[in-house]
């Protein structure tokens, strides 16, 4: 039986479009933060709140997701177990010195892009409760695992905060015994370190902020075992610059190692779990999933604790197929497929829904194909398991919308030669021609505009068609009267 292909979300989230604020003013008072109806942390969902950070990041072209790992990992890093100070709770990066650490240079730009969820939700959710919030999504977002997140943080005073000194974070010059000063501190052993260690793997370093310059991967966007692959896996030399003590590729000198990494790779302990996670991105996954989830807990509430993601056999099936539609993978989706269908691929299509929705983004299958440039993938979801071309996301947009929205003209192509909507208008009233103009992406607006085209002369030739069928005929012009 053909699978049903229109889906119908359960949670609706308005996009609110890209926050205008600018500069580090915004987030030293609450003054300038609208207020709701008073609520409270057990007011809020997980997912809800999560689906509008989506939003939020995702407007920025994605290109704020890594930074919201690092506001997350550095509002969480300054935890001091034996003293029980610093942590994520307070939200204390808004007051001096940790606002002025030089560690967090750059920061006060995702602060600012999410003052918009802020404003929102009110005193509903702290800013305490938005950053760690954010840097987990942002994990997911790039393709990551998922990371249990609980609300209950607060945002401390002016007057009450407790704010840490500064040097409490990580100092990518120096080696493996200064990483496990840090990280032992906060009550990590050292194969959360090396986990740790792995969000490296999106993201690059800019000489204007930290001194250092450079990604560590080929595709600074996508949160994969990369990083542990090109440490172990590549030749590194010192890099020829004005700057301080980098490593660079041998080969192409276009990715860097900072000190910090190549610790991972030297030391005697530190080495054997980066070779696993080389290999096994499962593997590094799993542990990054669980030590990020403790990280940003530091120092918060013990409501804050992470607690265990459920196991829903079929959710994680879907979950799956998700992850491997992002990774262009047609093989690991049949296997997949085959797995759950008794070694039969179609059969398996009763078992795993391919239009299953993430639970915080609305995303699909067929989102995560399209946004990541896999033309193949989308034939195939949509030829061979039906499935939806046009599923919207909590902030409305489809597949179709992505890939305007960046310009990928091969993946526009893909989609509407699958049927998708090209007509869809997400929850900020745009539909795809007008991402594509918004954004000046030229191939995407000719391809749109041709397509819009052809289908205005293709229904007007049907409609012509009708007529014909049901025996009327078209009228003629009237002979002007001689």
């Amino acid at each position: 039986m053909r699978r049903a292909i229109l889906r119908t979300s359960k949670l609706a989230l308005g996009a609110t479009g890209c926050a205008a604020a600018a500069g580090v003013l915004s987030i030293n008072s609450s003054k300038g933060l609208a207020a709701a109806e008073p609520a409270s942390a057990k007011d809020l969902d997980v997912d809800g709140v999560g689906g509008r950070v989506y939003s939020a990041l995702i407007n920025r072209k994605v290109n704020a997701c890594p930074m919201a790992i690092r506001v997350a990992w550095h509002a969480s890093g300054t935890y001091d177990a034996a003293a029980e100070t610093g942590g994520s709770d307070g939200a204390t990066m808004r007051f001096e010195p940790e606002r002025s650490d030089g560690a967090n240079a750059g920061l006060f730009i995702i602060h600012d892009l999410l003052l918009q969820v802020k404003s929102a939700l009110g005193s509903a959710l702290s800013l305490a409760d938005l950053w760690t919030l954010a840097g987990c999504k942002a994990v997911e977002f790039l393709g990551g695992p998922r990371v249990p997140f609980a609300f209950g943080r607060t945002d401390a005073s002016p007057e009450s905060a407790r704010v840490p000194p500064n040097g409490l974070l990580p100092d990518a010059s120096q080696g493996a015994e200064h990483l496990r000063d840090v990280f032992h501190r906060m009550g990590f052993d050292d194969r959360d370190i090396v986990a740790l260690s792995g969000a490296h793997t999106v993201g690059r370093c800019h000489k204007v902020r930290s001194g250092f310059d450079g990604p560590w991967t080929t595709n600074p966007l996508k949160f994969d075992n990369e990083y542990f692959r090109n440490l172990m896996n590549l030749e590194w030399v010192p890099r020829k610059w004005d700057g301080p003590l980098q490593y660079t590729d041998a080969k192409t000198e276009t990715l860097i190692m900072l000190p910090t990494d190549m610790a991972l790779k030297t030391d005697p302990v530190f080495a054997p779990i980066a070779r696993e996670y080389a290999n096994d991105q499962s593997a590094f996954f799993r542990d990054f999933s669980s030590a990020f989830a403790r990280l940003v807990a530091k120092g918060a509430p013990a409501a804050c604790q992470p607690k265990p993601l459920s196991k829903c056999p079929k959710a994680a099936a879907a979950a799956e197929l998700r992850d491997w539609a992002m990774h262009g993978s047609l093989e690991h989706i049949n296997r997949l497929l085959a797995k759950h269908g008794n070694g039969t691929p179609v059969d398996g299509l009763a078992y795993v829904d391919v239009d299953a929705k993430e639970a915080d983004t609305g995303r699909t299958a067929m989102h995560k194909a399209a946004f990541w440039g896999h033309a193949h993938v989308i034939a195939f979801l949509a030829n061979t398991c039906l499935a939806n071309v046009s599923p919207e996301d909590f902030a409305g947009d489809t597949p179709l919308h992505d890939a305007a929205r960046f310009g990928h003209a091969r993946i526009v192509r893909a989609l509407l030669d699958v049927g998708a909507n090209c007509s869809s208008k997400n929850r900020a009233g745009e539909t795809p021609l007008a991402l594509a103009v918004k954004h000046d992406k030229a191939d995407v607006i000719a391809l749109l505009t041709e397509h819009s085209q052809a289908e205005l002369t293709n229904a007007a030739k049907a409609r012509r068609e009708s007529f014909l069928l049901a025996g009327a005929s078209v009228p003629l012009k009237k002979e002007k009267k001689k």
